[in-house]
């Protein structure tokens, strides 16, 4: 049974602050089949999921923390925010990328699902117009905790993509590194959405409001998109049993996150002295990034 463990900064590891900057990068998947990891298709299709739902939120976290950035007189944490809203809209482009670029050979339109995704990431979840000053910050706040809610489930997704089992059970290079890559940036620039939010008001409320729309909002898409896949993936037939099964075969695996360690991530998320900090390893994250093939070769 193959396990994958979350990492920690340590002292002896840390390298300390790090300045956050968006990185160019290019994935070639001309040759990527769509069962990127072998023997796995439904691991495949529902990490695939996220090459569809990741870019309207992570504009959405970019047009929030730029609505937030003039607030900001702390010049440290706003630097933070740049490098952030750097990263993300990077990470939006090299999602769309691969869904045009890729899905789209396969046969797969993705528009139904990316369609609705736009609107509840700019209708739903967009500023709202109106009412007064006060009013409207404190909607941004809130917006700001779900962002930082949803971040918590980005870094633990990261620190698993920089730990599990993809390169060994033969994955595709180049997906694997676009979702590595991903994954490290994720970790690299983890506390920022926390400590943005907490910038204006940091309280248990706001923590576990947000995070009780987060978890049943980001399930339920995942869940929803991962139908849409495997409704268009005409080459896999099987039932929700069997689509269950597959899911804990790829934790077994290691290729696919654990349902318990989500969850376990999920509490901890609610413990007085939690800090982004304590998930994933800065050193780890950052040295992937360095060697990155995707970011070597637009470098």
């Amino acid at each position: 049974m193959t396990t994958t463990q979350p990492t920690h900064s340590t002292p002896e590891t840390d390298p300390g602050k790090v300045e956050l900057h968006a990185r160019n990068v290019e994935f070639d998947l001309s040759q990527t089949p769509l069962h990127w990891i072998p023997g796995h298709p439904v691991a495949s299709n529902f990490i695939t999921v996220l090459n569809l739902l990741l870019p309207e939120g992570e504009r959405w976290f970019v047009e929030t923390f730029n609505e937030a950035l003039p607030m900001i007189k702390d010049e440290e944490l706003a630097a933070d925010m740049r490098g952030f809203i750097g990263q993300e809209a990077m990470h939006a482009e090299a999602h769309d990328r691969a869904v045009e670029e890729w899905l789209n050979r396969h046969g797969i339109d993705a528009k139904p699902y990316t369609d609705q995704m736009e609107w509840i990431f700019r209708r739903v979840l967009g500023p709202r117009e109106g009412g007064t000053p006060e009013q409207r910050q404190k909607h941004l706040v809130e917006r700001l905790w779900l962002v930082a809610a949803i971040e918590h489930y980005t870094a633990i997704l990261g620190d698993f993509a920089l730990n599990c089992t993809w390169a060994e059970n033969g994955a595709d290079p180049n997906m694997m590194d676009l979702f590595v890559w991903h994954g490290a940036e994720e970790v690299e620039h983890r506390a920022v959405a926390h400590d943005a939010a907490a910038y204006f008001t940091d309280t248990m409320f706001n923590r576990a409001r947000a995070m009780g729309l987060a978890l049943p909002f980001l399930a339920l898409l995942l869940v929803r998109g991962f139908r849409f896949i495997m409704n268009e993936d005409g080459s896999v037939s099987i039932g929700p049993i069997g689509k269950v099964a597959g899911y804990y075969r790829g934790g077994r695996a290691g290729v696919l996150p654990k349902i318990r360690h989500l969850l376990g991530a999920t509490f901890s998320y609610f413990k007085p002295s939690f800090h982004p900090h304590d998930i994933g390893d800065t050193a780890q994250a950052v040295a992937y990034l360095a060697s990155s093939p995707g970011a070597r070769r637009a470098a």
